[in-house]
C-alpha cells in the first residue's frame, strides 16, 4: 500500500505521458470529464463508467440524530449523498484476482 492520492494533477500527467496531448489539453480534458460527471450528478443522474463503477446520487429523508458527546437530540436535515458502488471487475483487480467475467456455466 502507499500513501499517495491520485490528484487531477497526476491523471493529467498521466494522459500527457499516454496520449501524447499537451499538458493544457490534458488538463483541460480532465476537467471535462468531471464537469459533465459533476453536472450528470447535480442533475441526479447516474454515472456508470464500464468495469469501474457507479456513482449515485440517493435522498436522505429528515431524522433525529444524537450528538454522542451530550446525548442531545437534534433534528438532521434531509439531503442528497452520493454513493460509489465499485464494479465486479474493480473489486476483483483490487483484490488480485482475475478480471474475466465468470460463466455461470463453468
Amino acid at each position: 500500500m502507499t500513501d499517495h492520492t491520485l490528484t487531477r494533477a497526476d491523471i493529467a500527467e498521466k494522459i500527457y505521458l499516454k496520449l501524447g496531448l499537451s499538458r493544457n489539453e490534458s488538463a483541460n480534458l480532465v476537467e471535462q470529464v468531471l464537469e459533465e460527471m459533476s453536472s450528470s450528478l447535480k442533475r441526479g443522474e447516474a454515472v456508470k463508467i464500464s468495469a469501474f463503477g457507479s456513482f449515485v446520487l440517493r435522498q436522505k429523508n429528515e431524522r433525529i440524530g444524537r450528538n454522542p458527546k451530550t446525548g442531545v437530540e437534534v433534528p438532521i436535515t434531509p439531503r442528497r449523498v452520493m454513493v460509489f458502488k465499485a464494479s465486479h471487475v474493480l473489486k476483483n483487480l483490487m483484490n488480485g484476482r482475475d478480471t474475466a467475467p465468470e460463466h455461470a456455466d463453468d
